[in-house]
């Protein structure tokens, strides 16, 4: 033990934020693994409709997600030891992979805001494309691909359409929303305000948690600064 005074103090804080970015570390990986495998967004990420599948943005920031809440586990872990053993080493390793993180961190925040309405407008234009096949009246080929596509869409969301009330779409109403009496189409929320609502929530809640690692990083890296400092600077260091 070779600080003292407030860098012995800085050194039990800094293994105390470290075991709550550890913690953390924990709760991201749990909840981007909810995330992954949460039946709303599951049950449409897996369908298929004339060999394509539906749009998959939306697990990149998953998986980013769960390679950070891993990496941030491995690096508290890292952490909470370099500061209990005072270890120079092991507190500059761990200051050079935290900015890496913190730095890859800033550039996924940056991808997502850009790309913040991509994942609904995608899973939009997939709706689309089998509703059109659904809506048409001559028969087409893929019709019944098409309304099995838009039955798990409404299944999953609770809702009928695109929104409109076209004399087409009240003629097939029936069909692609079996499980609704005429009442409930005029109460049903449309597909595409339901798919916005449905991810704005899922990327406000990665938003949150990548907000939180951020703020707890910037003071594990001025605290790890001070402690590196205060064990250099220290008489018994030489």
């Amino acid at each position: 033990m070779v600080v003292a005074g407030c860098t012995k103090c800085i050194k039990y804080m800094l293994f105390l934020f470290n075991f709550i970015f550890w913690l953390a570390g924990g709760v991201i990986l749990g909840v981007a693994l909810w995330l992954r495998h949460d039946s709303q967004t599951s049950n449409l990420l897996i369908l298929q409709f004339e060999g394509h599948q539906a749009p998959g943005t939306f697990y990149i920031s998953v998986y980013i997600l769960i390679a950070v809440g891993a990496v941030m586990m491995l690096m508290g872990f890292l952490g909470c030891y370099g500061a209990i053993q005072e270890s120079q080493c092991l507190l500059g390793t761990f200051f050079f992979f935290l900015v890496i993180l913190f730095a890859c961190e800033v550039a996924a925040a940056m991808w997502g805001f850009m790309n913040k309405d991509t994942i609904s407008k995608e899973l939009i234009n997939f709706y689309d494309s089998a509703y059109i096949k659904a809506v048409d009246v001559s028969g087409s080929a893929s019709k019944d691909s098409a309304i099995k596509v838009l039955d798990a869409f409404h299944t999953t969301l609770d809702c009928c359409g695109k929104g409109d009330d076209t004399a087409l779409f009240k003629q097939v109403a029936s069909t692609l929303c079996p499980r609704k009496s005429p009442v409930d189409f005029l109460k049903s929320q449309s597909c595409h305000s339901k798919l916005v609502e449905l991810f704005s929530e899922k990327l406000y809640l990665i938003g949150l948690a990548a907000l939180v690692v951020a703020v707890i990083m910037i003071f594990e890296m001025i605290f790890t600064m001070v402690l590196c400092c205060g064990i250099r600077n220290s008489p018994g260091v030489y």
